[in-house]
């Protein structure tokens, strides 16, 4: 495999590595195989994902989006948000207001400096109040589908949150017969005022609590709203400390114009060898 150029950016602690892949230099049939080898940290870049950006007829560019474990997902925020400032930074896309297609549908975005605001897919698939068990203990979730699937579990005070076991609940969520074939992300959330939000996400694909996730704030703030917590903008505090604000209308037809806002920074550019790569021990024995 050649050696591919790369930028490393964060989206609130949600990192990732892109790749401008119009010309083809990540060929489809190894996509996979390449995700898993450069996201494995310490071996690797390290990521919770990978974005390849790719040409599209009728949109600034295209997206293809892979977890750490290789898996395609529909939609990831935090990544959107990324992807939007790489293409104004390249000069993929000549100007601040681009769009860019995605599995869940065409994403506009917005870009001001470091800051993006991405206009997501309307959300689907609302269930509240669903009661059921995971990790051997009953649960009360709320599932909506904001680009993918979550769960939010509401618990009662920041202090319960930081101690909440999100790898365990989160991971038994995620696989749970309910959710499948497909799983879930799962969110675990307080709501500190009726603009505030903290969370803490278990993420499908990562599977692992990670320090934020995009769509698993909208989910959170959606769900929020609909029970009557909390109004648009809603600022959802990530673990990583940062802050995402959820933009949304909300009344009885359910949700529209949903917004996601946060920083996108750029860490470092960089070149993948070979040798972490097709090369890593992990892709001859492991």
């Amino acid at each position: 495999m050649k050696r591919i150029p790369f930028f490393k950016m964060t989206g609130s602690g949600n990192d990732f590595i892109v790749i401008d892949n119009r010309g083809g230099i990540v060929p489809s049939d190894a996509c996979r195989e390449l995700v898993r080898a450069a996201c494995r940290r310490k071996l690797s870049a390290g990521a919770d994902g990978v974005i390849l950006i790719e040409n599209d007829p009728e949109c600034d560019f295209a997206w293809r989006f892979f977890n750490a474990d290789g898996s395609e997902a529909e939609m990831c925020g935090n990544g959107a948000r990324c992807a939007a400032r790489f293409a104004r930074l390249t000069g993929i896309a000549p100007h601040n207001a681009l769009a860019f297609r995605t599995l869940a549908g065409t994403i506009r975005a917005f870009v001001d400096g470091v800051r993006v605001r991405v206009q997501m897919t309307p959300p689907h698939g609302y269930e509240p109040d669903i009661d059921l068990m995971a990790a051997e203990r009953p649960l009360r979730v709320h599932f909506i589908n904001t680009g993918v699937p979550h769960v939010v579990v509401f618990v009662d005070s920041p202090q319960t949150l930081a101690q909440f076991d999100v790898f365990s609940v989160g991971r038994a969520l995620r696989y749970h017969a309910r959710f499948a074939p497909a799983g879930t992300n799962a969110n675990f959330v307080t709501v500190l005022d009726p603009s505030r939000l903290k969370i803490r996400t278990y993420e499908r694909g990562v599977e692992d609590e990670t320090l934020a996730c995009g769509t698993g704030s909208i989910a959170a703030a959606l769900i929020a709203a609909a029970q009557g917590f909390a109004h648009p903008p809603v600022h959802v505090e990530t673990q990583s400390g940062e802050t995402l604000v959820i933009h949304f209308q909300h009344d009885a037809e359910g949700f529209r114009e949903v917004f996601l806002e946060g920083d996108a920074r750029v860490v470092y550019e960089g070149v993948l060898w070979d040798e972490t790569l097709g090369g890593a021990p992990a892709n001859r024995n492991a």
